[in-house]
């Protein structure tokens, strides 16, 4: 174990958020495929939800002023670390099933890691969240990995 990881730290390793339902509506994708310049007929028509299409359907909707410096909303899954500037850690994302419109999907998030490596510049803390994506008859549908970096 590091000098910057309490025990009290460590034991949030597990917690899990509330679970979040939304709908995936033809709208919704037909919008997310002209904004990520997606060309295939089945996006563009919304037929499908292309990849990528679930990472801001769980997203909170929060005025300006309620994000953090760097844009994105204050995490409540995750505890209070000793250190604070994050950086991309790697992103992991298993598709199982395809996303159609009127699918409800339901999103839990886990924090399933913590730990400290030493770098160049000292400590880094590094912490892991996966989040499940599942429909209505409880199916995997997407499992994504997200990996963020602290220092």
């Amino acid at each position: 174990m590091g000098g910057l990881l309490s025990e009290e730290l460590l034991s949030t390793i597990g917690r899990r958020s509330e679970p979040r339902r939304e709908i995936v509506t033809r709208r919704d994708i037909r919008k997310y495929a002209v904004a990520t310049g997606n060309r295939q007929r089945k996006y563009l028509d919304g037929d499908e939800a292309p990849p990528m299409f679930h990472v801001p359907l769980f997203w909170d909707v929060v005025e300006l002023g309620q994000l953090t410096p760097d844009g994105v909303s204050i995490d409540s899954l995750l505890p209070k670390f000793p250190l604070e500037k994050a950086m991309a850690g790697g992103l992991n994302i298993e598709y199982h099933k395809p996303v159609y419109p009127g699918d409800w999907l339901t999103s839990t998030r886990t924090l399933t890691d913590i730990y400290e490596k030493q770098g160049r510049s000292g400590s880094l803390i590094f912490y892991e969240v996966v989040m499940d994506i599942v429909n209505d008859d409880g199916d995997l549908i997407i499992r994504e990995k997200t990996t963020r970096i602290l220092r």
